[in-house]
């Protein structure tokens, strides 16, 4: 993606054209539009903390916090990032970065979990999974991002859902893989013990395996659900998870 930049021409077009076309086109079009060297979010991060150590909390501060939130960056990471840069850039930096920090990731006091939830993923929630509802505790979301070559769908779980116990079947290939985007959550295969989730962990269920997905009973959990092509491919959902079960891991 090309970061579209206009704030030097706007300000500086005419008493500096030439700065005001390398902050645009070169810094913003072309440094910060380099995503196959470093994400927007990674190039947030280091740009906040550089403003940072160098004890500038001006409007140009602002406005790469401000970037830093929709990039994905969430109100606990940022207070973990300025936590761990006070160490090293200094502590009245520090409280100055976060007084302005507090501004700016004001407004997601006041949102809903859901909204929260989205902000902290690139990928829709979607629409209230009414299908599958019958075979979940809870409500789940469901949005398709690709129905043709491999099948790919954004399942979001609201705090304390998950599906029923379940198996893939095929007669050849087959299966199911989740890619954990956001939130925390819970997967358990049968007679093993319940592995946690996190964002950018991936998990690879086999067809024939019994086993539950779903997200931990304090937090929104999103993953994206990728069907691994084979012949006769389907899906048999058994009993619930126990209220006492799931609350042992919780």
């Amino acid at each position: 993606m090309v970061v579209k930049q206009t704030a030097g021409r706007d300000t500086l077009g005419e008493f500096a054209p030439k700065f005001a076309q390398l902050n645009d086109d070169v810094l913003f079009g072309q440094v910060w539009s380099r995503e196959d060297k470093l994400s927007l979010r990674d190039r947030s991060l280091v740009t906040v903390v550089a403003l940072m150590a160098q004890g500038l909390v001006d409007s140009s501060f602002r406005y790469h916090l401000t970037t830093a939130r929709q990039n994905g960056i969430t109100r606990q990471e940022i207070g973990e990032i300025l936590t761990h840069a006070a160490f090293y850039a200094g502590w009245p930096k520090a409280w100055a970065a976060f007084q302005m920090a507090k501004e700016v990731w004001a407004e997601d006091e006041g949102k809903s979990g859901k909204a929260q939830h989205q902000q902290e993923m690139v990928f829709p929630i979607g629409a209230p999974n009414d299908g599958f509802a019958q075979y979940f505790v809870g409500q789940s979301y469901l949005q398709p991002l690709s129905t043709s070559q491999v099948g790919v769908y954004n399942v979001t779980f609201e705090p304390g859902c998950r599906n029923n116990w379940h198996i893939h079947h095929a007669s050849k290939g087959g299966g199911q893989i989740l890619v954990c985007v956001a939130g925390h959550g819970w997967y358990q295969e049968w007679g093993q013990e319940a592995r946690e989730l996190h964002p950018g962990d991936v998990v690879n269920i086999p067809t024939g395996v019994k086993h539950w997905h779903g997200a931990a009973a304090d937090s929104w959990f999103s993953h994206l659900t990728l069907e691994v092509p084979g012949e006769n491919c389907s899906n048999e959902w058994m009993e619930a998870v126990s209220d006492e079960a799931y609350g042992k891991l919780n």
